[in-house]
């Protein structure tokens, strides 16, 4: 089992910065996924950014440019540097897992990012 905590949502102004941190613990395949999601109100979950094991990327077209997701394979853990914030980016924002040996999928409980002035 994987569990995934994560931290550093809150409040930001329009075109401020947050930081989100995602650190994973259990059994961990090194070959894996990881990545962010995020979900407003009455709207789906969609993806935000995802980097693999070995470090390519992929983003949403609505963040290129203002965010980075990055890795640290040493800690388990998966970072989105979060700039030039709108408040189209408010929204809950899942961790994800996605496990290439096992084919399972883990998310984090959540954390609400929220964009106002």
């Amino acid at each position: 089992q994987v569990h995934l905590v994560e931290s550093g949502g809150g409040l930001a102004q329009p075109g401020g910065s947050l930081r989100l941190s995602c650190a994973a613990s259990g059994s961990i395949s090194s070959i894996n996924t990881m990545g962010w999601y995020r979900q407003a109100p009455g709207k789906q979950r969609d993806l935000v950014a995802t980097i693999t094991n070995d470090d390519t990327t992929n983003y949403a077209d609505s963040v290129k440019g203002r965010f980075t997701i990055s890795r640290d394979n040493t800690k388990n853990t998966v970072y989105l540097q979060m700039n030039s914030l709108k408040s189209g980016d408010t929204a809950v924002y899942y961790c994800y897992l996605g496990s290439r040996w096992t084919l399972h999928d883990y998310w984090g409980q959540g954390t609400q990012v929220t964009v106002s002035s």
